[in-house]
């Protein structure tokens, strides 16, 4: 397990995006942030392939579990199972809209059963000796996010919860669609600023809808943590600054490093036989905005899903991000010549 575990950076769990590929990758661009499993339920993990499920690289660390579940006894079992397997906390989703998650008992249906989420959380938390911890919305439908929101935490934390994330926006479980529930319910970062000023004693993380570093650390100003979702995806190369600009510590990854650093990686698990796709659709964002990404991206995506691609897809897709730099940079220079004979 990690010998260090700080909240003010995180990244969130997505379902489909941040699985084990995903974080290795956001961990070569950041040494310090902590990292979240897709949401995995109770079920999946007693029952299913728990090898597949569970796995994932020791540099992870500090990583966390996340679990989708209503049922005590289940999660009891599969948060053991989590922290034999070495993760660094257990977390329980309260948050996700999705229909599937609904049908369970389970994400952010349990907003209106704070009761049951702190059974849950006494339980596990009496299980493990790892932190357990919860990731919540504001509310969902009808409720009032004054009400919902300060009654769940509360009510986790006499149960002994001590580390809470909220996703600032209720989930409007009828009429939205999961994506929907991302971006239409207005955001209440008002309301989460006043959760940490009335409970300065709770480590409360803020998440939803920040979308740069500079966003992420105006939060810092007010919060415990900051955790970004997609942002961190899509453009996984402003990742490269957290250590610096969040901790204090160390010096920027760039793009072209975090590649040189995901190869060996990539490596690894071609030689498994794992699908070269598989590893490079998480790197399709990382030249955001810079000169060549578009290429890297349509490299990486054409050639990458063809049978036996191998590295010789990155090093393709990294030379012509090269050759667009270099381009750049004697466009710039011929730019600036001009500009001084003008003068």
């Amino acid at each position: 397990m990690s010998e260090f575990q700080d909240h003010r950076f995180s990244i969130a769990p997505m379902m489909d995006w941040t699985d084990r590929h995903c974080r290795v990758l956001h961990r070569t661009l950041s040494g310090r942030a902590l990292l979240y499993t897709e949401m995995l339920t109770t079920g999946a993990i007693l029952h299913g392939d728990r090898t597949r499920l569970l796995a994932y690289d020791a540099v992870e660390h500090p990583v966390a579990l996340q679990l989708g579940g209503s049922d005590p006894a289940d999660l009891v079992a599969a948060a053991r199972i989590g922290q034999a397997e070495g993760y660094d906390e257990i977390n329980l989703n309260v948050g996700c809209p999705s229909d599937r998650v609904q049908s369970g008992r389970f994400g952010a249906c349990l907003m209106r059963e704070p009761g049951l989420v702190a059974e849950c959380m006494a339980a596990m938390g009496g299980a493990v000796k790892v932190p357990v911890t919860v990731k919540c919305r504001i509310g969902v439908d009808d409720q009032e996010p004054e009400e919902s929101l300060f009654e769940l935490v509360d009510l986790c934390a006499k149960a002994g919860v001590t580390n809470f994330i909220v996703h600032a926006r209720k989930a409007l479980l009828k009429g939205l669609s999961p994506k929907e529930n991302r971006d239409v319910p207005p955001l209440d970062y008002a309301l989460v600023h006043r959760l940490k000023r009335e409970r300065p004693e709770l480590t409360i993380s803020i998440n939803g809808g920040i979308g740069s570093l500079d966003e992420a650390l105006d939060q810092l100003q007010v919060m415990d943590g900051v955790m970004l979702g997609r942002a961190a995806y899509h453009t996984p190369g402003i990742l490269g600054q957290v250590d610096r600009r969040v901790f204090g510590v160390g010096e920027d990854v760039d793009a072209v490093q975090a590649v040189e650093l995901y190869r060996g990686y990539v490596a690894g698990e071609l030689a498994k036989g794992t699908h070269l796709a598989a590893m490079t659709r998480h790197m399709l964002g990382l030249f955001h905005g810079l000169p060549g990404a578009r290429t890297w991206r349509r490299i990486l995506t054409v050639e990458g899903v063809k049978s036996g691609a191998g590295l010789e897809v990155i090093d393709a897709a990294l030379a012509a991000v090269s050759q667009a730099r270099s381009g750049a940079q004697d466009e710039r220079r011929l730019g600036g010549l001009e500009a001084g004979e003008a003068a």
